[in-house]
């Protein structure tokens, strides 16, 4: 599993971790019953504290994307959580459209940035 921290990254390092992950499920490379690589050792392979990596996990776990039981690890639960519903998950694409609208891009424009950056998500780019 390959995770990044970009220092220039206006996200917290706990933030970076948690949608690197996501991002690695979404695209499939952690499919469900995936056992995650232990804390401690993400925390080292980064070089950040055990900490940061346990809040990411945390997230993913209230997120419902990953179950965590003491001493046996980290497993990916499902490709998606199952607690959103398609309204929930439209309402932060739409405040991230009306930002781009209001820096005033064009509707062409927005649709190209949206394009490009959905085929770097399913290619892992980041």
């Amino acid at each position: 599993m390959i995770l990044t921290i970009d220092p220039g990254d206006s996200r917290p390092i706990y933030q970076q971790v948690a949608d690197g992950i996501k991002s690695l499920i979404a695209r499939g490379e952690l499919k469900e019953g995936a056992s995650l690589p232990p804390v401690r050792q993400i925390a080292a392979d980064l070089a950040v504290n055990l900490n940061t990596i346990a809040t990411a996990y945390r997230e993913l776990q209230e997120e419902g994307l990953i179950t965590i039981k003491h001493g046996q690890g980290a497993t990916v639960c499902a490709r998606k959580p199952p607690q959103k519903n398609a309204d929930d998950l439209r309402k932060p694409l739409r405040t991230a459209l009306t930002d781009l609208i209001l820096a005033g891009l064009s509707p062409t424009r927005i649709r190209a940035l949206v394009a490009d950056e959905l085929n770097d998500l399913m290619r892992g780019v980041k």
